[in-house]
Protein backbone atom coordinates (compact mmCIF):
# COMPACT_ATOMS: atom_id res chain seq x y z
CA UNK A 1 0.00 0.00 0.00
CA UNK A 2 0.94 3.92 -0.86
CA UNK A 3 2.00 4.77 3.02
CA UNK A 4 3.07 7.93 3.87
CA UNK A 5 6.74 7.74 4.73
CA UNK A 6 7.54 10.86 6.53
CA UNK A 7 9.32 12.54 3.48
CA UNK A 8 8.85 15.94 3.79
CA UNK A 9 10.71 18.26 0.74
CA UNK A 10 10.96 22.10 1.09
CA UNK A 11 9.49 24.31 -1.76
CA UNK A 12 9.49 27.67 -2.67
CA UNK A 13 6.49 29.81 -4.48
CA UNK A 14 7.84 30.41 -8.18
CA UNK A 15 7.81 33.91 -9.11
CA UNK A 16 8.68 34.42 -13.01
CA UNK A 17 6.74 31.89 -15.18
CA UNK A 18 8.57 32.37 -17.97
CA UNK A 19 10.60 29.74 -19.66
CA UNK A 20 13.80 31.85 -18.89
CA UNK A 21 12.82 31.58 -15.17
CA UNK A 22 12.76 27.29 -15.46
CA UNK A 23 15.55 27.43 -16.92
CA UNK A 24 17.30 29.39 -14.37
CA UNK A 25 15.63 27.12 -11.69
CA UNK A 26 16.51 24.43 -13.15
CA UNK A 27 20.47 25.27 -13.89
CA UNK A 28 19.84 26.09 -9.89
CA UNK A 29 19.21 22.06 -9.52
CA UNK A 30 15.10 22.88 -8.90
CA UNK A 31 12.45 21.51 -10.38
CA UNK A 32 9.09 23.94 -11.32
CA UNK A 33 6.16 21.94 -10.06
CA UNK A 34 2.60 22.92 -10.33
CA UNK A 35 0.16 21.65 -6.79
CA UNK A 36 -3.84 21.64 -7.38
CA UNK A 37 -6.47 19.93 -6.23
CA UNK A 38 -8.07 19.73 -2.85
CA UNK A 39 -8.18 22.21 -0.43
CA UNK A 40 -6.64 25.42 -1.57
CA UNK A 41 -6.45 26.91 -4.94
CA UNK A 42 -3.18 25.98 -7.62
CA UNK A 43 0.21 26.88 -6.64
CA UNK A 44 3.30 27.35 -8.77
CA UNK A 45 6.13 26.23 -7.04
CA UNK A 46 9.99 24.62 -7.00
CA UNK A 47 11.45 22.10 -5.20
CA UNK A 48 14.88 20.16 -5.29
CA UNK A 49 15.32 18.01 -8.42
CA UNK A 50 17.58 15.48 -5.72
CA UNK A 51 14.76 14.98 -3.56
CA UNK A 52 11.52 14.38 -5.85
CA UNK A 53 14.28 12.33 -7.92
CA UNK A 54 14.70 10.06 -4.64
CA UNK A 55 11.41 9.77 -4.18
CA UNK A 56 10.12 8.13 -8.09
CA UNK A 57 13.08 5.57 -7.46
CA UNK A 58 11.83 4.53 -4.19
CA UNK A 59 9.28 1.34 -4.35
CA UNK A 60 6.03 2.82 -3.95
CA UNK A 61 7.51 5.38 -6.89
CA UNK A 62 4.84 8.40 -8.27
CA UNK A 63 2.47 6.56 -6.36
CA UNK A 64 4.56 8.06 -2.68
CA UNK A 65 2.56 10.19 -0.17
CA UNK A 66 4.52 12.33 0.63
CA UNK A 67 4.58 16.14 2.46
CA UNK A 68 5.64 19.24 0.08
CA UNK A 69 5.95 22.49 2.54
CA UNK A 70 6.00 25.92 0.71
CA UNK A 71 7.58 28.31 1.99
CA UNK A 72 4.86 31.04 2.87
CA UNK A 73 2.28 28.18 1.82
CA UNK A 74 2.62 26.00 4.24
CA UNK A 75 2.57 22.30 4.05
CA UNK A 76 0.52 19.58 2.00
CA UNK A 77 0.41 16.00 1.82
CA UNK A 78 1.06 15.10 -1.79
CA UNK A 79 1.66 12.51 -5.03
CA UNK A 80 2.76 12.47 -8.07
CA UNK A 81 -0.24 13.08 -11.07
CA UNK A 82 2.00 13.70 -13.61
CA UNK A 83 5.88 14.62 -14.89
CA UNK A 84 8.00 15.43 -17.41
CA UNK A 85 11.34 13.99 -18.47
CA UNK A 86 14.32 15.29 -20.29
CA UNK A 87 14.22 12.79 -23.13
CA UNK A 88 18.05 13.12 -23.55
CA UNK A 89 19.43 13.77 -19.93
CA UNK A 90 16.51 11.54 -18.55
CA UNK A 91 16.20 13.92 -16.21
CA UNK A 92 13.31 15.31 -14.68
CA UNK A 93 11.68 18.91 -15.78
CA UNK A 94 8.11 19.60 -14.30
CA UNK A 95 6.17 17.62 -12.14
CA UNK A 96 2.00 18.15 -11.21
CA UNK A 97 1.04 17.56 -7.90
CA UNK A 98 -2.32 16.74 -6.38
CA UNK A 99 -2.82 17.38 -2.91
CA UNK A 100 -4.54 14.92 -0.33
CA UNK A 101 -7.65 15.16 1.14
CA UNK A 102 -8.66 12.14 3.12
CA UNK A 103 -11.59 10.27 2.34
CA UNK A 104 -11.19 11.41 -1.10
CA UNK A 105 -10.39 8.89 -3.82
CA UNK A 106 -7.92 9.41 -7.10
CA UNK A 107 -6.69 7.91 -9.63
CA UNK A 108 -3.47 6.19 -10.23
CA UNK A 109 -1.69 3.68 -12.42
CA UNK A 110 -0.14 0.37 -10.94
CA UNK A 111 2.17 -1.93 -12.06
CA UNK A 112 0.54 -5.24 -12.57
CA UNK A 113 2.87 -8.78 -11.77
CA UNK A 114 2.61 -12.20 -12.89
CA UNK A 115 2.82 -14.73 -10.62
CA UNK A 116 3.44 -18.81 -11.05
CA UNK A 117 4.22 -20.84 -14.15
CA UNK A 118 1.09 -21.38 -16.03
CA UNK A 119 -0.09 -25.24 -17.20
CA UNK A 120 0.66 -24.15 -20.66
CA UNK A 121 3.89 -23.50 -20.09
CA UNK A 122 5.04 -26.42 -18.03
CA UNK A 123 2.85 -28.99 -19.87
CA UNK A 124 2.77 -27.71 -23.31
CA UNK A 125 5.52 -25.97 -24.63
CA UNK A 126 3.96 -22.74 -24.88
CA UNK A 127 5.27 -19.10 -24.06
CA UNK A 128 3.45 -16.85 -21.80
CA UNK A 129 2.92 -13.00 -23.24
CA UNK A 130 2.14 -10.15 -21.26
CA UNK A 131 -0.30 -7.80 -22.88
CA UNK A 132 -0.13 -4.61 -20.47
CA UNK A 133 2.15 -4.30 -17.10
CA UNK A 134 0.00 -1.74 -16.10
CA UNK A 135 -3.80 -1.00 -14.59
CA UNK A 136 -5.67 2.23 -14.18
CA UNK A 137 -7.45 2.14 -10.87
CA UNK A 138 -9.45 4.57 -8.53
CA UNK A 139 -9.08 4.43 -4.91
CA UNK A 140 -7.96 6.61 -1.17
CA UNK A 141 -4.41 7.65 -1.96
CA UNK A 142 -3.73 5.01 1.60
CA UNK A 143 -5.48 1.77 -0.15
CA UNK A 144 -3.22 2.41 -3.51
CA UNK A 145 -1.14 -0.69 -3.63
CA UNK A 146 2.28 -0.88 -4.86
CA UNK A 147 1.58 -3.59 -6.92
CA UNK A 148 -0.99 -6.22 -7.88
CA UNK A 149 0.03 -9.19 -8.18
CA UNK A 150 -1.84 -11.98 -10.53
CA UNK A 151 -1.74 -15.49 -10.48
CA UNK A 152 -1.57 -17.17 -14.36
CA UNK A 153 -0.52 -20.81 -12.78
CA UNK A 154 -3.73 -22.10 -14.29
CA UNK A 155 -3.82 -20.67 -18.03
CA UNK A 156 -3.59 -23.01 -20.95
CA UNK A 157 -2.57 -22.98 -23.94
CA UNK A 158 -4.77 -20.18 -25.99
CA UNK A 159 -5.96 -19.36 -22.74
CA UNK A 160 -6.69 -15.71 -21.96
CA UNK A 161 -7.14 -13.87 -18.52
CA UNK A 162 -8.77 -10.75 -18.52
CA UNK A 163 -9.46 -7.72 -16.24
CA UNK A 164 -12.17 -9.28 -15.15
CA UNK A 165 -10.70 -11.97 -13.89
CA UNK A 166 -8.52 -10.14 -11.32
CA UNK A 167 -9.35 -9.56 -7.17
CA UNK A 168 -8.69 -6.53 -6.07
CA UNK A 169 -9.31 -5.43 -2.08
CA UNK A 170 -12.76 -3.98 -1.63
CA UNK A 171 -12.27 0.03 -2.09
CA UNK A 172 -10.39 -0.37 -5.28
CA UNK A 173 -12.10 -0.06 -8.47
CA UNK A 174 -10.25 -0.52 -11.33
CA UNK A 175 -10.75 1.76 -14.68
CA UNK A 176 -9.91 -0.43 -17.72
CA UNK A 177 -12.27 -2.26 -19.85
CA UNK A 178 -12.94 -5.91 -18.29
CA UNK A 179 -12.96 -7.39 -21.42
CA UNK A 180 -9.10 -5.92 -21.50
CA UNK A 181 -6.76 -8.82 -21.64
CA UNK A 182 -3.77 -9.17 -19.53
CA UNK A 183 -1.78 -12.34 -20.69
CA UNK A 184 -2.05 -15.06 -22.58
CA UNK A 185 -0.04 -18.44 -23.56
CA UNK A 186 0.48 -18.86 -27.11
CA UNK A 187 2.36 -21.67 -29.56
CA UNK A 188 5.54 -20.83 -31.76
CA UNK A 189 5.77 -22.65 -34.57
CA UNK A 190 8.82 -24.25 -35.95
CA UNK A 191 9.24 -23.01 -39.72
CA UNK A 192 9.37 -25.91 -41.61
CA UNK A 193 13.03 -27.08 -42.96
CA UNK A 194 13.11 -27.71 -46.89
CA UNK A 195 15.25 -30.66 -47.16
CA UNK A 196 17.80 -30.43 -49.19
CA UNK A 197 19.36 -32.95 -51.77
CA UNK A 198 22.52 -35.03 -50.73
CA UNK A 199 25.70 -33.51 -52.38
CA UNK A 200 25.91 -35.18 -56.26
CA UNK A 201 22.43 -36.40 -56.20
CA UNK A 202 20.92 -33.54 -57.90
CA UNK A 203 24.17 -32.69 -60.13
CA UNK A 204 23.64 -36.84 -61.39
CA UNK A 205 20.70 -36.52 -63.72
CA UNK A 206 22.13 -33.83 -65.55
CA UNK A 207 25.57 -35.91 -65.80
CA UNK A 208 23.51 -38.87 -66.97
CA UNK A 209 21.10 -36.46 -69.55
CA UNK A 210 24.31 -35.24 -70.98
CA UNK A 211 25.85 -38.75 -71.13
CA UNK A 212 22.97 -39.87 -72.59
CA UNK A 213 22.56 -37.09 -75.46
CA UNK A 214 26.73 -37.74 -76.23
CA UNK A 215 26.12 -41.48 -76.92
CA UNK A 216 23.16 -41.00 -78.91
CA UNK A 217 25.30 -37.73 -80.88
CA UNK A 218 27.96 -40.72 -81.35
CA UNK A 219 25.94 -43.18 -82.40
CA UNK A 220 24.42 -40.94 -85.32
CA UNK A 221 27.56 -40.48 -86.35
CA UNK A 222 28.68 -43.77 -86.46
CA UNK A 223 25.58 -44.63 -88.69
CA UNK A 224 26.54 -42.24 -91.10
CA UNK A 225 29.87 -43.84 -91.38
CA UNK A 226 28.46 -47.34 -92.16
Amino acid sequence: MAEHKDITVQGKKREGKGKNDARRERRGGMVPVSVYGGEGGSVAAVAPLKDLAAILRSESGRNTIFTLNIEGVGPSEVMFHDRQIDPVRGRLIHADLTRLVKGQKIEVTVPLHLEGEPVGVREEQGVLEQIIREIQIRCEPREIPDVINVDVSNLGVHDLLHISDLNVAAGIEILNPPDTVIATVGIVKEEPVAETAVEGEAAEPEVIGKGKKDDEEGGAEGGKKE
